[in-house]
C-alpha cells in the first residue's frame, strides 16, 4: 500500500526552518486519569485511532522544494511512539525522530500525554486527538461506549476532508498586513543545563478565576494577560534602568477557527501581540486590563485576521519563492523569523479554554493540562486550559530564575484567587 503524503498547511512551513537543538518547537497535551495507564491498553487505543486521524501519524520528510508530512509505513505499530515519562517535558524532538514520527504518546502513572511537532497540529487540533485517545482508552479497559460531540469523534467514520485542508489558504485576505514591531522585552537569565525545562503550574478554581476577570469586566484570557504584563513590568524594573526599558507585550494566538468555517485537525491559529510601553507611566491592573482588552478585540477581527493570513499566504504564490530549493527557503524563512517572528512578543499566553467531555469519561477523567515549550528567543512561555471546575496555568522556562513565576502566582493570590502550585522541580 503507497503511503499518502500531506503538505504542510501554512503556518506548519516556519517550524522545519528554524527548528534546533534548543527549540526544537513540540508542545503537550495530557490527561490525567483516577486510575493507573495500562500501557498495553493505551497500545491498543493509539493503534484504533489511527485510520480516523491518519494526519496526526506521520513523519517530517525533506523534498527538493518544501517539507512535507507523510504517514507511517502502513502496518507499522504504534509500539515505536508510544514510551513511559522518562525525563523532563519537551525533550529535544530531532531531525531523526521527526523522520520516524512526529507524534509522542507518552504514560507516566495515571497520566497520558500527547507531544507533537507543531508543524502536524495547533493547541485545538492536539486536545481532540488526545480526548478522542483516552476515550477509546477508556472505552476498551472498562468495556464503555462513549458518544460523540464536539470534541470526541466516531471512529467508525472516516476522516472528512475539511480535518486535513490548509484553512489558511481559503481564507486569506487580498493583502497582506504589516509585520513590523517594535522590540519588546525579553527575559535573560542563566539557561539550566542539558536542556532541562523547568515546569510550574499553578492550579486555581476556574469559578474563582471568572470572579475575578469579570470585575474587570474581561475575558479570562484579558484578565491573565494582564496579570502577566503587570508581573513582567515589575521584574523588568527590578532589572534593567529606565534608559534601557522595551515595551511588554503579551502574545496570545487566536483560535481562527471561531472566526471562520473550518473543521480542520490541522493548524489554524495565529498570534496578536498586546500590551503597554512602561516608559510612558504606571499603570493600574484595571488599566491594563481594559488596554489589553481593547488591543486584542480591535485586532481579532475577521478582516484583521484575513490581512494577517495573506501575509503568510502570498510568499507562497512568489514564482520565484517556489521554484527554490528548500535549503534556500530554510535560509529565507529563518532570516524572516529572526526579524520579525518573535521581537514583537515578551511571552506567550495560549489559553485553551473549558474542555467539555461527555459525561461517560467525567468519573475516570482527574485533570487536563496543556503544555507549550519556551520560544527561541525568550525563555519563559504560558499555557492554560480549563477542565472540570480546574484552571491549569502552565509556566515553563529553560533558565534558573523563577522570578516571573513567583510574581505572576502571588499577584493571583493577591487578587483573591486560590492557586495550589506544583514543580517538576
Amino acid at each position: 500500500m503507497q503511503k499518502k503524503w500531506y503538505r504542510l498547511d501554512t503556518a506548519a512551513l516556519i517550524f522545519p526552518a528554524i527548528a534546533s537543538r534548543n527549540w526544537s518547537n513540540v508542545f503537550r497535551f495530557s490527561a490525567t486519569l483516577r486510575e493507573t495507564v495500562d500501557l498495553r491498553t493505551l497500545q491498543q487505543a493509539a493503534e484504533d485511532l489511527r485510520p480516523r486521524f491518519p494526519t496526526f501519524y506521520v513523519t517530517l520528510r525533506k523534498g527538493f522544494f518544501w517539507y512535507y508530512l507523510e504517514e507511517m509505513k502502513p502496518g507499522e505499530s504504534c509500539e515505536r511512539i508510544l514510551r513511559q515519562e522518562y525525563a523532563y517535558p519537551l525533550t529535544f524532538m530531532s531531525r531523526a525522530e521527526r523522520k520516524k514520527s512526529c507524534l509522542r504518546i507518552i504514560a507516566w502513572r495515571n497520566r497520558i500525554a500527547v507531544e507533537l511537532f507543531h508543524s502536524v497540529t495547533d493547541g485545538s487540533g492536539a486536545r481532540i486527538f488526545l480526548c478522542n485517545l483516552v476515550a477509546r482508552y477508556l472505552e476498551i479497559r472498562h468495556d464503555l461506549r462513549i458518544p460523540p460531540n464536539g470534541i470526541i469523534r466516531s471512529l467508525a467514520d472516516p476522516p472528512q476532508k475539511e480535518e486535513t485542508e490548509d484553512s489558511f489558504l481559503k481564507n486569506a485576505a487580498a493583502a497582506g498586513a504589516g509585520r513590523r514591531e517594535e522590540r519588546s522585552f525579553h527575559l535573560r537569565g542563566r539557561r539550566t543545563p542539558d536542556g532541562f525545562k523547568n515546569l510550574t503550574t499553578g492550579i486555581a478554581e476556574t469559578g474563582e478565576l471568572l470572579e475575578a476577570a469579570h470585575r474587570f469586566g474581561v475575558s479570562v484570557t484579558v484578565f491573565l494577560a494582564a496579570v502577566m504584563t503587570e508581573s513582567l513590568i515589575t521584574v523588568q524594573a527590578m532589572n534593567r534602568p529606565f534608559r534601557r526599558r522595551r515595551p511588554v507585550k503579551i502574545t496570545v494566538p487566536v483560535n481562527l477557527r471561531r472566526l471562520f468555517p473550518s473543521g480542520t485537525l490541522r493548524n489554524f491559529a495565529l498570534a496578536l501581540n498586546v500590551g503597554v510601553d512602561p516608559r510612558f507611566g504606571e499603570y493600574t491592573l484595571e488599566e491594563l486590563c481594559r488596554s489589553l482588552d481593547h488591543q486584542l478585540k480591535a485586532g481579532a477581527t475577521r478582516q484583521n485576521m484575513a490581512g494577517m493570513i495573506a501575509a503568510n499566504v502570498i510568499p507562497q504564490k512568489n514564482p520565484v519563492l517556489r521554484v527554490a530549493p528548500v535549503g534556500l527557503k530554510n535560509l529565507v524563512m529563518s532570516l524572516i523569523y529572526r526579524q520579525s517572528g518573535e521581537t514583537g512578543g515578551s511571552i506567550n499566553i495560549s489559553n485553551l479554554g473549558e474542555t467539555a467531555l461527555p459525561e461517560e469519561m467525567a468519573p475516570h477523567v482527574e485533570r487536563l493540562d496543556f503544555i507549550i515549550g519556551p520560544q527561541r528567543s525568550y525563555p519563559n512561555n504560558c499555557s492554560v486550559v480549563s477542565y472540570g471546575g480546574k484552571t491549569c496555568i502552565s509556566m515553563i522556562r529553560n533558565i534558573r530564575e523563577s522570578d516571573l513565576e513567583q510574581q505572576f502566582f502571588s499577584s493571583l493570590v493577591r487578587l483573591g484567587i486560590r492557586v495550589a502550585v506544583e514543580s517538576n522541580r
